[in-house]
C-alpha cells in the first residue's frame, strides 16, 4: 500500500517471479493452556511476517513502504488445543495473498485481538473489541494475546505451529496531581445504547488557585483530539531531556524534539501559574469505544449518542464539580485533525452550547472532498476513471506532494486488521460514525473495501447527517444566528491527507453567508503540512504544542462581546 508508484511494478514482478513453497496449511496457531477461558475466545487472529526482529512484527504494520506483512481470520469460541490453520489463499497486506509470500527467512508473530459480545439497543448482537484503557490500539491493548516472534524459513518448513503464550498486562490508572484531575462517569445514554455500562472520562486541568466556592467563574476549553491517557503538554519542572540529541524526528526533520516538547510543556506551566494569566479549565475527553480511540463527539447510529452524552452529561458534571460557568457563553472548542472536525461538529450540532470553535486541519468537512474523493460524483473511491485510463487515488503525500500511500492500500490494511469495519483505524471509524446500521448490525460500508465501489445510498445518508458544510448551508437560516462569530478554521495547503480541499469548499460557502454573515476566520499555512493550526510565525513542530494558549486573544475578544456584566471571570479584562 505504501509504495511509491515505481515500486508497485517492481514488487508485482518479484512476487510472480518467486515460486513460493506455501501449501494450504503452512502455519497453524494455537494458545497455551494457562491463557484459556471457559467459553473460548472470540476475536481477530492476526499473523505477521517481517524481515526484522525489532521492533516486534506487531509494531511493523503500517502505511509506509517498510511495512511488514499481515493476514487475519475471525475466530469464535476458540478453545485451547484447537489449531487455527492459515490458508494460503487468504487475502494479505501488502501482498495479495499469503501464497505470494516469497521464499526466505521471516520473523513470524501471531496475535489475537479479543472481541466481546454487545447486545445493542439496535437489536443486534455484535462482537467487538472493548477498549481496555489504551485508546483502542490493537497491538498494545491489555488482555490481548500474542506469541514470541519465531524465525521461519518459507522454503524449508513444511508446517509450523505458533503458540500464543503472552497476555498484555492491564494498565494502571494515572494518579491525580494538584492541577490535573481524572474524571470518570457512567453515561446513562451510552449504557442504554450499548447494553452494558459505558463510561466517559476526562482529563481536567484546573486553574491556579482553584478552590471550590460555588461561584460559576471558570470558562471551559474543550481540547478535542485522539485518546489522551492524561492531560498532555503540562509539566511542572524543567526538561529532563538533553537540549541536543542525535534522535532524528522524520516528520519535522529535526533532532532534540523531546527537549522541545518538555520545554514547551514547562513554559505552559509557568504561564498557567503566572499572576496575570486568564483563569480557565481545560478538558481532554476520553471517549474511546469499540470502533476507535474516540467517538467523533457526535450522535451516531453505530456508536450511539456520544454528542449528547458529552454535551449534556460529562461537561455539566465537570462544570458543577469545578465551578465552571455552566452556560454556552463560557465554553470554547479547539483541536486538530480528528479534534478539528470534532470542534467544528460540536459547534454546528450544538450551536448554543458553545461560544466558538477553532478547528485546525479538520478531517473532511465537505464530502465533495472526502480527502481526494467526491462521494457524490465519483463511482469509485480508489480509482479516478476515464474511458481508457484508470489512475490510483493517493491517500497520503509528503510536504512537497510526493505520494506515500494509496487509498486502496490503506483500506486493504484495515480490511485485513478487522472485518465488518472493526480495524479500529481511520477509514473504518469514519464509516462507523457516519453510516447507517447495516443488515448485519455493523456499519453499512460507504464503499466496497476491496474494489472501492461507492454506495450512493450510504453517501447520501452521510451527506444529510455529517457533511458539515452541507448541513450549515442547508440549515443556515435556522442556525446561522447562533454560529455568527464562532467558526474559525485553519489548514495547511499541503496537508498530508488533502484535508485542505474540503476547507476551501467550506470557505466558499462561509464567505457567501448572509443574514448573518458568518464573521469568523479561515486561514491557510502556505506549504504547511498536517496539522497546521493557524500560527503564521512558528513552525508546526512548535505551534502544535501550543493549542491551549494559541487562541486566547480571540477567545478574550469573544468573551468581551458575549459575557454578561456579572461574569465573575478572573484575569480576562
Amino acid at each position: 500500500m505504501k509504495k511509491f508508484a515505481p515500486f508497485v511494478f517492481v514488487f508485482t514482478f518479484l512476487f510472480i517471479g518467486c515460486e513460493s513453497k506455501i501449501d494450504k496449511s503452512f502455519i497453524g496457531v494455537s494458545y497455551t493452556q494457562d491463557l484459556a477461558i471457559e467459553d473460548g475466545f472470540d476475536g481477530r487472529l492476526l499473523l505477521m511476517f517481517s524481515k526484522k526482529l525489532k521492533p516486534e512484527p506487531r509494531f511493523q504494520i503500517n502505511d509506509g513502504k517498510n511495512t511488514g506483512i499481515i493476514v487475519g481470520v475471525d475466530v469464535e469460541n476458540w478453545k485451547p488445543g484447537e489449531i487455527i490453520k492459515f490458508n494460503s489463499n487468504l487475502l494479505a497486506y501488502p501482498i495479495n495473498q499469503l501464497k505470494d509470500l516469497p521464499n526466505g527467512d521471516y520473523y513470524v508473530q501471531a496475535f489475537l485481538h479479543k472481541y466481546e459480545t454487545f447486545k445493542m439497543a439496535t437489536g443486534f448482537e455484535l462482537k467487538l473489541p472493548m477498549d481496555q484503557g489504551e485508546g483502542q490500539k490493537w497491538n498494545i491493548s491489555p488482555e490481548n494475546l500474542y506469541s514470541n516472534p519465531q524465525k521461519v524459513n518459507i522454503q524449508k518448513n513444511n508446517f509450523v505451529e505458533i503458540k500464543l503464550n503472552n497476555e498484555i498486562p492491564k494498565i494502571e490508572p494515572i494518579e491525580d496531581s494538584n492541577y490535573i484531575k481524572h474524571i470518570k462517569i457512567q453515561s446513562k445514554l451510552l449504557s442504554e445504547f450499548w447494553g452494558r455500562p459505558m463510561f466517559l472520562q476526562a482529563n481536567v486541568l484546573l486553574p491556579k488557585g482553584f478552590k471550590k466556592t460555588g461561584s460559576k467563574r471558570y470558562p471551559l476549553m474543550v481540547f478535542h483530539g485522539h485518546f489522551p491517557n492524561t492531560f498532555r503538554g503540562f509539566r511542572n519542572k524543567p526538561p529532563d531531556a538533553p537540549k541536543k540529541d542525535s534522535i532524528f524526528n522524520e516528520r519535522f526533520g529535526i533532532t532534540g524534539y523531546k527537549f522541545i516538547q518538555e520545554n514547551e510543556a514547562y513554559n505552559f506551566y509557568k504561564q498557567w501559574i503566572s499572576k496575570s494569566f486568564p483563569r480557565f479549565m481545560v478538558i481532554e475527553i476520553q471517549h474511546q469505544n469499540p470502533y476507535y480511540d474516540d467517538s467523533y463527539a457526535v450522535n451516531s447510529a453505530n456508536l450511539g449518542p456520544y454528542g449528547d452524552a458529552i454535551t449534556y452529561e460529562l461537561i455539566p458534571y465537570i462544570e458543577n464539580m469545578f465551578d465552571g460557568i455552566g452556560e454556552g457563553w463560557g465554553r470554547f472548542l479547539y483541536g486538530g485533525s480528528t479534534g478539528g472536525w470534532e470542534a467544528l461538529a460540536a459547534q454546528v450540532f450544538y450551536p448554543k452550547e458553545y461560544n466558538g470553535c477553532f478547528a485546525a486541519c479538520p478531517d473532511p468537512i465537505d464530502f465533495r472532498a472526502f480527502t481526494i474523493v467526491d462521494l457524490y460524483k465519483d463511482k469509485n473511491a480508489y480509482y479516478d476513471e476515464g474511458e481508457f485510463m484508470r489512475n490510483l487515488r493517493p491517500g497520503i503525500r509528503d510536504g512537497i506532494g510526493r505520494i506515500k500511500a494509496y487509498l486502496k492500500d490503506i483500506n486493504r490494511r484495515e480490511y485485513v486488521l478487522g472485518s465488518n469495519g472493526r480495524s479500529g483505524d481511520q477509514w473504518d471509524i469514519w464509516q462507523a460514525v457516519y453510516s447507517p446500521v447495516g443488515e448485519n448490525g455493523y456499519p453499512k460500508p460507504i464503499w466496497d473495501k476491496l474494489s472501492g465501489e461507492i454506495d450512493k445510498e450510504v453517501a447520501n445518508y452521510w451527506k444529510e447527517n455529517y457533511d458539515l458544510r452541507y448541513i450549515m448551508e442547508r440549515d443556515w437560516s435556522e442556525i446561522g444566528k447562533d454560529l455568527k462569530g464562532k467558526i474559525n478554521i485553519y489548514c495547511g495547503d499541503m496537508d498530508n491527507y488533502y484535508l485542505n480541499n474540503a476547507v476551501v469548499l467550506t470557505e466558499k460557502f462561509l464567505e457567501k453567508t448572509s443574514n448573518p454573515y458568518y464573521n469568523g476566520e479561515v486561514d491557510y499555512g502556505n506549504g504547511a503540512e498536517h496539522c497546521w493550526n493557524g500560527d503564521q510565525e512558528n513552525p508546526n513542530h512548535i505551534s502544535r504544542l501550543r493549542y491551549n494558549t494559541m487562541y486566547l486573544n480571540k477567545i478574550k475578544k469573544r468573551l468581551k462581546l458575549t459575557a454578561p456584566k456579572d461574569n465573575k471571570l478572573i484575569n480576562w479584562d
